[in-house]
């Protein structure tokens, strides 16, 4: 007896202990649900030894989280009326007694360094005494602050633009953990609209916590509205297919229990819910549709034929069984090869794909089945689709083309293969962490008027080791660092710099009786008495050990960048390096240009490596299966021709549209390979079926596989094609082109496996007539008594 034929015994005799089997795992896997917790950081696309990281940690262990600060903009003229100023500075008091704020920093805050001369020390005298009660007092502080504190320059104001910045510290221990999220939507946000409504100005926010907060909240929405949407476009899709309620509720049956499953594996593997992985529920739907459409159309087919309930089940699992897990484990296999990957982030989605595409192909095998067994025999209007017309007018239209237009055929795939080529040569790759964000949302405008008013708001860090302590207050090291941040000033894609260079700038300023011009570093002469005062005093203390460490051994010079693309930042990154390599011979001093935004763009070059080699793995793993179920050479390379053009396609459309590869849009090649593998599968088991009984006669079989397969085909690729057409409802760019992407690469990939993989075979008859290469597979694809019949 054949194995297929033992499996759908087993599973028809004992569907009620299947059943309770699969219900008592999906309660199992439901449980997990509760350990499901979004990321609260950017995904690290890099291995945790890589070199970035490693620098990235030094800095962190000694200077702590760099993406701890929210900002606040108001540009306004009216701010600068007693009313709305005072407001403007008693709004962060409102935030200094939380638990969740380390410290804030607004004008009222400011305080002036001034020298006494008597005690030969600096102190810290405040900008004004009392709340102005004038406009000709809010001038005279506004004129103080502009014109003779440059220290404060860019960092709470813009002295072209007079926009006003305010700066709260959130407390390091509660940044990566739900209590930022609380803080974010309970506290911050609706003490801020309330200012807003009161006094009638906008108030911009901004910072890493509070972008990273409003976007994970966005893929928390976004999943939601993914798996609403997958459900109920594919089951619309279903019921014009196959215009039945009990095929439609099945198929939903087995997604919703697959997606169950699916949050399920994520808390038990304990997994964060990112980007990427806020996909797999969705994609779930959408590869699991399809094994419902095979299933449910052969029982249908075979019920038509015999009307014999027992005898069409058995032969669902049987015939369709084989293939479709075939079709299963090279789509799990494309995602698979993920886990092979150092980068965390892809690691884990390969691990949940490949997992979860084998679980909705067993839930598949066992539900549909054996539901349809609990239930009486279709009725002829269920079965009516299969005799529908324009279907009909379709295949034909296929088989009349790969017979009379071959030439064609074979003349667009060239034309395509040439321009896709072309269009390869001009993707780009962009590391920008704020570039997939939604654009319509107002985080993400905000994000941009920062950017312009004050140059940025992701922290670029420039980290020096001086390799001896109190090495950084060296009059060479700090003329080395002002010679670093002159570089720094020079790109207009960064903010001005602030570090221990502008205190000591400070300083000297202070020491002339706060005279601007003096804002330099000091001469050799001055440096000793000026720096005498800075010993004898401790009221600059605080600032200093946020640019130096305690020991003063180590400096950092905080710049913020604009969204840049990967281009330009390499292009900085070699011009800092070059100013680097000359001021800071490495014999004396170690330094790394760092910073979270860095590193994600490192991490997203190191992604592109890990795409040619995973991609590469699935195709020569893929091509294993093919030699392994076809014993055949020849068969892997038609068989993969088909399936490669359409990612050239993408490849090329990628190019032609602007559509950069990212973190997000890097998995369409994977995916849109993995999936389409399926429908070649399933036409060359066919193809091989109608070989044996047409007595190895190529173009009979290819016909009758063409005609055969083809409604699953297309029945199945329109699935596909809408399914992933749910992702372009996203907000997030990366997840709209991915959807798009996916979409168009799979409906070309079934015009591919329609029309030129059986124009190939077709070409190549003789080679494959005359070496006989179809010996019998390695693993028998379609039982002998079908094929028995099929001959027949």
């Amino acid at each position: 007896m054949n194995f297929w034929t033992k499996v759908a015994g087993i599973i028809l005799r004992n569907r009620y202990l299947v059943l309770i089997g699969i219900a008592i795992i999906t309660a199992l896997l439901a449980s997990q649900m509760k350990y499901m917790k979004f990321s609260y950081t950017e995904a690290n696309l890099l291995p945790e030894n890589h070199e970035a990281n490693l620098e990235y940690n030094k800095f962190l262990e000694i200077f702590g989280e760099e993406g701890n600060l929210v900002i606040l903009g108001i540009k306004d003229s009216t701010v600068f009326t007693p009313a709305k100023f005072n407001a403007w500075n008693s709004l962060v008091d409102q935030f200094n007694d939380l638990d969740e704020i380390d410290f804030t920093l607004s004008i009222a805050d400011v305080q002036k360094l001034k020298a006494d001369r008597k005690q030969r020390k600096f102190i810290l005298e405040p900008l004004y005494d009392k709340e102005p009660s004038t406009k000709a007092e809010v001038e005279t502080i506004k004129d103080q602050l502009f014109e003779k504190l440059p220290f404060y320059d860019n960092l709470l104001f813009n002295k072209e633009t007079g926009t006003l910045q305010t700066a709260i510290y959130i407390k390091r221990e509660i940044i990566n953990t739900p209590k930022r999220r609380d803080f974010m939507f309970n506290t911050l946000i609706p003490i801020i609209e309330k200012f807003e409504k009161d006094y009638n100005v906008d108030v911009r926010i901004s910072g890493m916590p509070y972008i990273r907060t409003l976007n994970a909240q966005n893929i928390q929405d976004e999943i939601i509205l993914f798996v609403g949407g997958a459900l109920l476009i594919t089951a619309v899709i279903f019921f014009f297919f196959f215009r039945s309620y009990r095929a439609t509720f099945i198929t939903l049956l087995v997604v919703m229990v697959g997606v169950t499953w699916a949050f399920g594996f994520i808390g038990l593997f304990r997994f964060e819910i990112t980007v990427l992985s806020a996909l797999i529920p969705p994609l779930i739907i959408v590869i699991g549709v399809p094994n419902a459409v095979f299933l449910i159309n052969k029982y249908q087919q075979e019920i038509k034929k015999h009307g014999q309930q027992a005898k069409a089940l058995q032969r669902v699992i049987s015939k369709i069984g084989n293939a479709t897990l075939m079709t299963n484990i090279t789509t799990a296999s494309g995602f698979a090869t993920f886990v092979f990957v150092k980068s965390s982030l892809l690691r884990e989605f390969g691990i949940l794909a490949s997992v979860n595409i084998v679980s909705i192909f067993i839930l598949a095998l066992l539900i549909i089945p054996i539901i349809y067994s609990f239930m009486p025999l279709p009725k002829k209007k269920h079965l009516n689709h299969l005799e529908r017309r324009w279907i009909e007018n379709v295949v034909n239209w296929m088989e009349k083309t790969v017979k009379e237009q071959r030439i064609a055929i074979y003349f667009a795939t060239v034309i395509v293969i040439v321009l896709g080529i072309i269009g390869v040569y001009k993707i780009r790759v962009s590391g920008s962490l704020i570039e997939d964000m939604p654009k319509s949302m107002g985080f993400y405008k905000d994000i941009k008027f920062f950017e312009k008013e004050f140059g940025g708001i992701m922290p670029l860090e420039i980290f020096i080791d001086t390799k001896k302590d109190k090495g950084v207050m060296k009059l060479s090291t700090l003329k080395k660092m002002d010679e670093l941040n002159e570089t720094i000033e020079s790109f207009p894609e960064l903010s001005k710099p602030i570090s221990i260079v502008n205190l000591v700038k400070y300083s000297k300023q202070a020491y002339y009786k706060g005279n601007p011009k003096y804002y330099q570093l000091p001469t050799s002469q001055e440096q000793s008495y000026i720096f005498s005062y800075t010993k004898n005093s401790n009221s600059d203390a605080g600032m200093l050990n946020t640019f130096v460490d305690s020991t003063g051994r180590y400096a950092r010079i905080t710049t913020f960048m604009k969204d840049i693309g990967t281009d330009k930042m390499d292009v900085i990154q070699e011009r800092l390096q070059a100013v680097i390599d000359k001021e800071f011979p490495s014999e004396k001093y170690a330094v790394s240009i760092t910073g979270k935004a860095l590193v994600f763009i490192k991490g997203t070059n190191y992604l592109i490596t890990n795409l040619v080699f995973s991609l590469s793995l699935a195709i020569l793993l893929i091509a294993l299966f093919m030699a392994w179920m076809f014993r055949s050479p020849q068969m892997i390379l038609i068989s993969l021709i088909p399936n490669i053009l359409p990612l050239l396609i993408t490849a090329g459309l990628m190019g032609f549209l602007d559509i950069p590869i990212k973190p997000s849009t890097i998995l369409v090649f994977s995916i849109a390979f993995g999936i389409s593998v399926d429908d070649t599968i399933h036409f060359l088991a066919k193809y091989r079926q109608e070989l044996i009984s047409n007595k190895w006669k190529i173009k009979p079989s290819v016909y009758a596989a063409l005609r055969e397969t083809g409604v699953s085909m297309f029945y199945t690729s329109i699935v596909l094609f809408f399914g992933f057409l749910v992702f372009t409802l996203s907000s997030f760019g990366g997840t709209i082109a991915l959807g798009g992407l996916v979409s168009v690469t799979l409906l070309l990939a079934m015009v591919s496996n329609l029309l030129l993989l059986p124009s190939l075979l077709l070409t190549f008859e003789k080679k494959i007539a005359n070496k006989k290469v179809f010996r019998e597979p390695a693993m028998k694809i379609i039982p002998p008594k079908d094929l028995e019949e099929s001959s027949k």
